[in-house]
């Protein structure tokens, strides 16, 4: 599909999002829908997004197909998945699939548009120096605060400075 190259070529999904606790910018599947709306427009291609839950072993993954077909009907599509966490802190199932979701979809338009993601440490997050992490929880000025980086903490930081950010707690009350 002629289209596609174009597309493919003329595409640029630049990163607008920071993650502050990983110390890295990243783009969602919003981002690229975005950037790739108006080429689609100008090539007389349409996108179609679609999600399915489906089980392998004893989890649950979302497969999202991004799709896409121009006027004489040649479609091409990449399916990508994501798995669900069994449970997230402060999510409930409805969150927790739609977060699924957003990163099945955001892969499938990866590899639809060809968007390398591997420089991208959203799917990698580089590991945090002890004192990055200490740093940052000392730098929490209210419960507010803290409860907020603890939401960004992977479960594997949660369970190393657990005892930590319950002491800064006890500090701020």
């Amino acid at each position: 599909m002629k289209e596609l190259i174009e597309i493919q070529k003329n595409l640029r999904a630049p990163k607008a999002h920071r993650n502050e606790f990983g110390g890295f910018n990243y783009r969602s599947a919003e981002d690229i829908l975005e950037a790739v709306k108006p080429l689609l427009a100008e090539h007389g291609c349409v996108l179609t997004l679609t999600d399915e839950i489906v089980l392998i072993g004893d989890r649950y993954y979302v497969r999202a197909t991004a799709r896409i077909s121009n006027s004489e009907k040649e479609i091409i599509t990449v399916s990508a998945y994501a798995r669900e966490e069994a449970q997230k802190k402060g999510m409930d199932a409805a969150q927790i699939t739609g977060a699924a979701s957003s990163y099945a979809r955001k892969y499938a338009l990866n590899g639809l548009f060809c968007i390398d993601d591997t420089r991208d440490p959203d799917g990698q997050v580089p590991e945090k120096t002890k004192e990055d992490i200490l740093k940052q929880i000392e730098d929490c000025k209210t419960v507010a605060d803290l409860h907020e980086l603890w939401n960004r903490m992977d479960d594997k930081t949660r369970q190393e400075y657990k005892e930590i950010v319950k002491q800064r707690k006890n500090q701020l009350l």
